[in-house]
């Protein structure tokens, strides 16, 4: 009696490891490499040129605007002395005195010296402790009065270049509250002096004024 067994050519081979149940074990799959970590990507430098990220948020609200800068205040009227005034003006153009007046204000007499052109000479306001004096003679003259204001302006002519005077009333009663008599002592090489002989004396002031050129005193009352 024949042996029975599976053959070893490929067709009884493979009926023999069906009818036995041999069965060949695939082969190992191969093992997968673990997944590399991803590195983030290098962030792109900013061209040279570009300008710097600003580190304010983009909703912030725009600088507070300083306040204006205060306005300087306005020139203050002179104050009323008795001290001497002086205020020199060397070395410019001599003007020439036109007309010189005198009227009653509300607490003050005034006295207006006024000149040709737009140049103020300088000045030179003080109560004499003495008698009046003409510049010419040197001779004390009389004026007026318990004092005597004494106005010098320099440089300045009472006359014109053809030595015309150019003031014809060099003495004058006055006649109001303090101001009692104005006379002129002085018109000598680019200096003109008039004294102002006052009841007594009282405080002045001396103003600036243009349009016309004029230098005024004020005497309180």
């Amino acid at each position: 009696m024949k042996r029975r067994g599976c053959s070893l050519s490929a067709v009884g081979l493979a009926a023999c490891l069906t009818l036995v149940g041999c069965k060949e074990a695939a082969p190992p799959a191969p093992a997968t490499p673990p997944a590399k970590a991803q590195t983030p990507p290098s962030p792109t430098p900013p061209p040279p040129d570009a300008p710097a990220p600003s580190a304010e948020p983009a909703n912030a609200p725009p600088p507070a605007t300083p306040p204006p800068a205060a306005e300087a205040p306005a020139d203050k009227e002179p104050e009323w002395i008795q001290a001497k005034t002086n205020v020199p003006r060397p070395g410019q153009k001599t003007a020439t005195l036109r007309e010189v007046r005198a009227a009653r204000n509300e607490g003050f007499d005034r006295v207006v010296f006024q000149f040709d052109g737009e140049t103020l000479p300088g000045y030179r306001v003080e109560y004499l402790d003495g008698p009046a004096i003409r510049c010419g003679s040197g001779d004390p003259t009389e004026v007026a009065g318990q004092g005597r204001l004494q106005v010098s302006l320099q440089p300045a002519q009472a006359h014109d270049e053809n030595g015309q005077v150019t003031i014809a009333s060099r003495e004058r009663t006055a006649a109001l509250p303090v101001l009692q008599e104005l006379e002129q002592t002085c018109d000598f090489e680019g200096e003109v002096t008039w004294v102002l002989g006052v009841k007594q004396p009282q405080a002045y002031r001396v103003l600036e004024l243009h349009a016309p050129t004029r230098i005024v005193v004020d005497v309180r009352y």
